[in-house]
């Protein structure tokens, strides 16, 4: 395959990403991440005894699915409903990236990721360095399109001797990658930098916010990050993040789809030789 992005002005179409664990590791440890601390593995399935075996703490999921206009018109009312209505305030710790580079999706599933779990990044890789110095959505999908910070790692990747699949002559592609993250409630996040007790609420997995002797218990949040939508998605409480994810997966894009062409990868904590 051809390095199609490794010039200055990194935008237009690239090379789509497969969905393989060997595929995002060496992604992820190009662009920083320590993968003797952190992997990515294939999710098998999403009935219970398959998610079981997925090595766990599980950080971040990336699912792979196919558009269609009963998906897309779906998000597109779910967005115009929040635009007018509002969420659940999302916590402002969560990273997220708009893309504009066609077929840039698995790039910006492996930030949303990696940029949104409690991962070992190297201090000089680019993804820490991403992180770091650019502060809005639009900016940061601006450094994806105009420099090869992401675009040389993307190509690489895409053409590396890892991919099971050969590189398509025809780009256009009918696949998307989303992300899928755990995040902190925002109100129990404002009332510990308020200086209120905030505990933790053991059993549930939840955090518990004291407030006047009465104690509310606060779950996170389960945080949908796809570059191709507003913004993050809050999808309600979240206590055990990868049953979560399955029972969203299942009741939001297989209930409606006839394709098998989904895929999941987890992001979990572990050596790569305890997968």
């Amino acid at each position: 395959m051809s390095n199609s992005a490794s010039t200055d002005k990194s935008g237009g179409r690239w090379i789509p990403l497969e969905s393989n664990p060997d595929i995002f590791n060496l992604w992820a440890e190009k662009a920083g991440l320590v993968t003797s601390l952190a992997r990515f593995v294939d999710v098998y399935g999403l009935d219970d005894e398959l998610l079981d075996f997925v090595p766990k703490p599980v950080k971040a999921v990336v699912l792979l699915f196919p558009i269609d206009a009963e998906g897309d018109a779906r998000k597109k009312a779910e967005d115009e409903k929040i635009a007018k209505e509002g969420q659940p305030e999302v916590d402002n710790t969560i990273f997220f990236v708009k893309q504009t580079i066609s077929n840039a999706c698995g790039t910006i599933g492996l930030i949303h990721a990696l940029a949104n779990s409690d991962v070992t990044l190297s201090p000089t890789g680019p993804l820490q360095k991403f992180i770091h110095e650019y502060k809005t959505p639009l900016e940061r999908a601006h450094v994806l399109e105009t420099t090869p910070l992401f675009a040389n790692i993307h190509s690489e990747t895409a053409s590396s001797s890892l991919s099971q699949t050969s590189a398509p002559s025809n780009l256009d592609t009918d696949l998307h990658f989303t992300c899928f993250v755990q995040a902190p409630d925002a109100e129990v996040r404002k009332a510990a930098q308020e200086g209120i007790e905030v505990g933790v609420d053991k059993q549930g997995g939840g955090s518990e916010l004291e407030r006047g002797g009465e104690k509310e218990v606060k779950q996170r949040r389960l945080i949908e990050l796809d570059g191709r939508r507003a913004g993050p998605v809050d999808h309600g409480e979240s206590q055990d993040f990868l049953k979560d994810v399955a029972s969203l997966v299942k009741a939001q894009y297989l209930s409606s789809s006839t394709s098998v062409n989904f895929s999941l990868l987890a992001l979990t904590e572990g050596a790569g030789d305890d997968f």
